[in-house]
């Protein structure tokens, strides 16, 4: 526990240092036809995720990647859903291919690196591919693009750590004409799984993602005022709020 603790203080510090320069200009949105075709194939409605599929299909899944490293978002001319959908897609599918090169594996913690290496703390750190020819890490993406960039507290809804307290790898891809929908049916999906988030009107029990990330979640309100935008159970103002074991287990 100690080191998953320490692992997200890690994480969560790097998002006050300076934003990320990945983009470009110029580019066009890429097509996420060949995700989401994959993501048909080798995920469930709820969410398990086949990496065996995964790697017999790692042709077409890499086909796509290079689409998506080829064609970062050009600041100017995409609007904010389109490079939100890309930067979402994006973190997914690059930690699918994480998983399928090293496996198989227990947990994406298993390749948290064994050698001090400097900027390298976690496996999120890692600068394991490259987005319009730098060297790019999925912390880069979610803490100095996606958290820092976007006013989006339901990324954390969508995207995928490959863990089975993660919320669930959606089945499909996401793109920009229908985000809004979809980003609202992730968040109400895993407030209201009793699986993930135990609620109660007088005491709730929530995924540490709530604690981890709990100021991405009040810059409005209280984190209760939160969970009642998306919650089917009511819940009372100075209600108990407690945090969940996180598990780690491979999504598979």
């Amino acid at each position: 526990m100690r080191r998953v603790l320490i692992a997200f203080m890690l994480l969560i510090a790097s998002s006050c240092q300076g934003g990320s320069t990945l983009g470009a200009e110029g580019t066009t949105p890429p097509s996420h036809q060949v995700w989401d075709e994959l993501l048909q194939r080798h995920v469930s409605k709820t969410g398990e995720v086949d990496y065996k599929g995964f790697i017999a299909d790692k042709a077409n899944l890499q086909r796509y990647l290079n689409s998506i490293s080829n064609n970062p978002p050009d600041k100017k001319t995409w609007s904010e859903t389109e490079q939100l959908a890309y930067w979402i897609n994006a973190y997914n599918a690059f930690t699918v291919k994480l998983i399928i090169d090293n496996y198989p594996l227990k947990s994406i913690q298993d390749l948290h690196p064994t050698l001090k290496v400097p900027g390298v703390n976690t496996v999120w750190h890692k600068k394991f591919f490259k987005i319009g020819g730098k060297e790019a890490s999925l912390d880069e993406i979610e803490h100095k693009i996606l958290r820092k960039q976007f006013d989006e507290p339901r990324i954390h809804f969508a995207i995928n750590c490959a863990s089975f307290s993660c919320p669930p790898l959606r089945n499909e891809a996401f793109v920009a004409a229908k985000l809004e929908k979809q980003l609202d049916e992730q968040a109400r999906a895993f407030i209201n799984d009793p699986r993930q988030n135990k609620l109660a009107p007088d005491r709730v029990e929530v995924s540490q993602i709530f604690n981890w990330f709990k100021g991405d979640f009040t810059k409005k309100g209280s984190l209760i005022d939160y969970l009642n935008r998306y919650s089917s159970t009511r819940i009372k103002p100075n209600a108990t709020v407690d945090y969940m074991k996180y598990d780690w287990s491979l999504n598979e």
